[in-house]
């Protein structure tokens, strides 16, 4: 009986392991496909030939390694990628390239098989699995394809759901409704669309050539956040004079109604107070406002004085 629990628990556990491995792989994408290769990216060994890219549209590490490409759908195993190669894994967001020139020895990332570039047939790509019979992506290259311009997803890893969704929520989305899209400027490992100018200053440049409406809004925007800072400043120390006004009130034992009569008394009064306060509280020697003078005597002794000092040399006799 534990024997059994044993081996259901690694069957469970194969089991597993597959399904996570089967997910991981599914979430990889045919990107990008150049049939005719005339002037164009140059493989490892300075040729030019067809090539299919591959990208990983999962947040994590995908390996390809054991993965089947092919160009016949009656043969799914056509070209197994090798196993134990570490460029084969894939990192998040990121690309992958094979070469179809039908030289499988010059390694990994070479097709045992090519692509026609007649222009009157299509050309079909798929990517199975390990097990070789789950697909995980393909695509037909329509016939009429011309040299150096690409074939791929309008964006990096999308799925027709994908598009749709997307159109769903932007019914004005520049890049049309269709998922394959043709690239004069093509993106061997890189995304697809890759910016080389910024939207933000190119429209700034068409609606505010001149710089005015930046202008006046950075001023508009500098005034205004002074305009707040005065006004808080104010209420700020407004409301902390009355916070203090209370606690004073509050120690002193005076009422909100005592302290609005102190403080309509005139200002002559509080002088008189404060000038009583004075007078009542300095002392002096003498009478106020009244110049004294006192001798002081100052005893020293004469061998200290100046008149017996040596101002000149002694004469001589």
């Amino acid at each position: 009986m534990r024997n059994l629990k044993v081996i259901s628990g690694i069957c469970l556990f194969f089991i597993f392991f597959a399904g996570a491995q089967a997910q991981r792989t599914s979430f990889l994408r045919i990107n990008e496909v150049l049939v005719i290769n005339q002037d164009n990216y140059v493989d490892d060994y300075g040729k030019k030939h067809p090539w299919i890219e591959i990208y990983n549209s999962s947040p994590a590490t995908v390996d390809i390694g054991a993965c089947f490409l092919t160009n016949d759908l009656r043969n799914p195993k056509k070209y197994m990628v090798p196993k134990g190669d570490v460029l084969t894994k894939i990192s998040p967001r990121q690309h992958v390239l094979f070469w179809a020139d039908n030289n499988p020895t010059y390694g990994t990332f070479h097709l045992n098989f090519t692509l026609d570039q007649d222009s009157t047939k299509t050309n079909f790509i798929a990517l199975f699995d390990s097990d070789g019979r789950t697909l995980i992506d393909s695509v037909t290259i329509p016939a009429g394809q011309k040299a150096d311009i690409s074939y791929g997803l309008v964006e990096d890893g999308w799925t027709q759901q994908k598009l749709e969704e997307t159109l769903r929520l932007n019914s004005l989305y520049k890049k049309g409704d269709k998922l394959w899209v043709y690239y004069e400027k093509v993106t061997p490992s890189a995304n697809n669309v890759i910016l080389d100018s910024n939207e933000k200053i190119e429209n700034f440049k068409l609606n505010d050539a001149d710089g005015l409406g930046m202008t006046l809004t950075a001023m508009s925007v500098v005034f205004v956040a002074l305009i707040l800072l005065y006004l808080i400043f104010k209420y700020i120390g407004k409301v902390a004079m009355d916070l203090s006004r209370k606690r004073v009130m509050k120690v002193s034992g005076v009422t909100k109604e005592q302290a609005s009569e102190l403080a309509s008394e005139s200002g002559a009064l509080y002088a008189a107070i404060a000038m009583a306060i004075y007078e009542t509280t300095e002392a002096h020697d003498a009478e106020n406002m009244v110049l004294t003078i006192k001798n002081v005597a100052r005893n020293y002794s004469p061998w200290s004085s100046k008149i017996y000092s040596l101002r000149t040399l002694p004469k001589k006799n």
